[in-house]
């Protein structure tokens, strides 16, 4: 059994960016319109700094940016299943065309690349880590992050942040309903100074018998959903694997 707090979050989708609009929509979940044209404002950047992001990495620290308090240093830990499609996309449109790749463009379409763009950006000089995982990715994440903690830190951030993917890739990625970014900040249920908004949560993996439904959202999505509502509990499977999760707090 892991032991984690959910100290604050944060979440960005088209149409979705305040605590408003995503608690409306935990009470009735639907797949929101994007056109892959809307983008968060990241107006804590300098408009330079803002151009050379690509929509994904803006949505990961449109997210991220708030949970993290000015010269404060937090591992953080970055999910994405499918990452920069868009970019991959072009890159292999170039390929076809025989054009010249833009090393520039490469380097940004690597998987950890929003990771290091976090830690430019914000400044950081902690650990930080991408993972790339199946539709449990977010689970995965969160494991990650109370490892961080077990190693001393006070609070980690955990991003699982998808991008609606070209229609090119229609045939393969059916598990993003729209494009988003769910960052969680996460602290040690032993810590003192509790804020009403925290909750106590326990994880158990175990193993997955084929009885289970798999989980109609993105899972990062559904633990979002149960947070808002206060579910007590809920379950993802996925393939052999199972997570239970419970509210403890």
């Amino acid at each position: 059994m892991i032991d984690l707090r959910i100290e604050r979050w944060q979440a960005w989708a088209p149409g979705l960016d305040n605590a408003a609009a995503w608690q409306a929509w935990a009470q009735a979940p639907h797949a929101v319109s994007d056109d892959g044209k809307l983008q968060p404002a990241c107006a804590f950047l300098p408009a330079m700094q803002r151009r050379r992001l690509s929509r994904l990495a803006r949505m990961t620290l449109e997210a991220a940016w708030p949970l993290c308090d000015d010269g404060e240093q937090l591992p953080f830990v970055f999910a994405s299943r499918h990452g920069e499609t868009t970019r991959t996309l072009a890159l292999l449109g170039d390929l076809v065309d025989e054009q010249p790749l833009s090393p520039t463009q490469f380097g940004l379409s690597v998987h950890n690349a929003i990771a290091g763009q976090w830690s430019i950006l914000r400044e950081q000089r902690g650990e930080s880590v991408a993972l790339a995982g199946e539709a449990d990715a977010f689970e995965h994440a969160m494991l990650e992050g109370t490892l961080q903690l077990a190693a001393g830190a006070p609070s980690v951030l955990v991003v699982v942040a998808e991008e609606l993917p070209p229609p090119a890739y229609a045939e393969w990625i059916d598990d993003v309903p729209f494009s988003y970014a769910v960052a969680l900040r996460l602290g040690k249920t032993t810590a003192t100074g509790e804020a009403p908004t925290t909750t106590d949560w326990q994880l158990q993996p175990g193993r997955h018998d084929d009885r289970g439904t798999p989980c109609a959202w993105p899972h990062a999505l559904d633990f979002l959903r149960a947070l808002l509502v206060h579910e007590p509990s809920l379950e993802h499977v996925w393939k052999a694997r199972r997570w239970n999760w419970q509210r403890s707090r």
